[in-house]
């Protein structure tokens, strides 16, 4: 089966494999790259890509790949969303860049208005944008001392927030992210995440449990008293998409409330319909003081935003935050764009969608497959967990294997996890039905082989 979507080049939907993956071209290119790049810059799968849409990417050699990645949740509309498309195109005839502390443009105000409205919480809100995810959660922390007047941040264990000194420092796996790129930032502190699977006395007792270790080890090791933030995503990213237990990030923001603490949700990967709520805090009902959003809100084109209350954000002084790019107005059109193709064509009905289909079928595959001790997610983003059969124990080189396969097939996929042991899934919103089922067949084919 075979449609074609609209928006920049017309791309048939379907896997199409014309030559091995990578390709003769992709390899030559690659080999430029080897000589042009340093190698610290890694390549999940070496094709290079020459037009993509809908759920596939097309390289160099032709051939036509599922995508089950989606640039690490950033093109969930698509990577040529015709609304994004129109909006960048006008735009950039029009101007580039001026600089919004300089001269600004409506389209800066107009992406704020909407962020202040969409998010979680129906308080007084204030929104400014940025490049990047990591910029923004630094620019949150940033807020929140000057805020509190306190110096302490505490994050959790299998957490990611960025590559940034600060963000690196914030971050909690040692390779490759932070590896000899110490020292780090001071007044940084890890506590416990819920994490269902691999909580020592059972996932019944893990949200219960797990808070309160949080909680003791702030108080007792911190102080409450001089904490600025904490700094959470609601679902964990690069840490293996674990899913906190229900009621510990309710616990957690409760704490944060009657301590005076900011209480600061990283959606970079979860926001924007993936986890089939706009934004993942919703699902428990988190209303977080301070909301960083990034990837999935541009379409594929540099912007992050940092929206919270009022009383917090608006106590910096002028010239306190800002940059020379944040908030270019190519990629706040492409914002606008994107919120409205979410509500155009109900991607966040869409997400959970993709969630009814894929999770029953992983789970089915994963009563069979004694490596995977763990399938997990909600909507678009889910994972599976490998492990030595028999045991608790990761078995990332399963889990590389199993990617491996995949893209021979043409199916891309991502890897994950602490351990390196959890393969992710992050489709595009916009994927037809039959190329998430032809995806799924390919993965099961290849865990089957591994």
């Amino acid at each position: 089966m075979s449609t074609v979507i609209a928006g920049g080049p017309s791309l048939p939907q379907e896997r199409r494999v014309v030559t091995e993956i990578p390709g003769p071209k992709s390899r030559e290119l690659f080999a430029r790259k080897q000589a042009a790049v340093p190698p610290g810059i890694g390549t999940t799968l070496p094709v290079f890509v020459t037009h993509a849409g809908g759920g596939v990417v097309v390289d160099a050699d032709g051939n036509s790949l599922i995508d089950f990645g989606s640039g690490i949740a950033v093109t969930s509309v698509g990577n040529s969303a015709p609304r994004v498309v129109e909006r960048v195109r006008k735009q950039v005839a029009d101007f580039t860049h001026t600089c919004f502390m300089v001269t600004p443009y409506e389209s800066y105000v107009e992406v704020c208005e909407k962020l202040n409205r969409l998010t979680p919480g129906d308080h007084e809100k204030r929104t400014f944008l940025l490049n990047s995810g990591a910029e923004a959660v630094e620019n949150a922390v940033k807020v929140a001392r000057h805020a509190t007047g306190r110096q302490a941040v505490v994050v959790f264990d299998h957490g990611y927030h960025g590559r940034t000194l600060l963000t690196m420092s914030l971050t909690a796996k040692n390779m490759p992210y932070k590896h000899r790129f110490g020292p780090f930032a001071p007044e940084i502190y890890r506590v416990p995440l819920a994490y269902p699977f691999r909580w020592p006395t059972g996932p019944e007792n893990c949200a219960e449990e797990a808070a309160a270790q949080a909680i003791d080890q702030i108080t007792k090791q911190i102080g409450a008293e001089n904490v600025a933030a904490v700094v959470i995503e609601p679902i964990s990213g690069e840490g293996g998409f674990i899913e906190p237990a229900k009621g510990f990030l309710p616990k957690i923001a409760e704490f944060c409330r009657e301590n005076g603490i900011v209480f600061i949700a990283d959606e970079v990967q979860t926001g924007f319909s993936r986890t089939g709520d706009l934004f993942a805090c919703e699902d428990e009902g988190i209303v977080p003081d301070i909301i960083v959003t990034a990837k999935g809100i541009a379409g594929g084109l540099p912007l992050a935003a940092v929206t919270g209350r009022a009383e917090i954000l608006d106590k910096v002084h002028v010239g306190g935050l800002g940059g020379t790019y944040g908030g270019n107005p190519l990629a706040c059109e492409a914002a606008l764009g994107v919120l409205e193709t979410i509500e155009a064509d109900d991607l966040t009905g869409k997400a959970r969608r993709i969630g009814e289909i894929m999770l029953p079928r992983l789970r089915s595959i994963a009563e069979k497959t004694p490596a995977i001790g763990d399938v997990r997610g909600r909507g678009a983003m889910i994972a599976i967990e490998l492990i030595v059969p028999g045991t608790k124990d990761p078995h990332p080189t399963a889990a590389a294997e199993i990617a491996k396969k995949c893209h021979a097939e043409g199916l891309l996929v991502l890897t994950a996890g602490t351990y390196g042991n959890v393969l992710r899934f992050l489709p595009p919103l916009v994927m037809p039905d039959h190329l998430l089922e032809e995806g799924l067949a390919i993965l099961e084919k290849a865990i089957s082989e591994v």
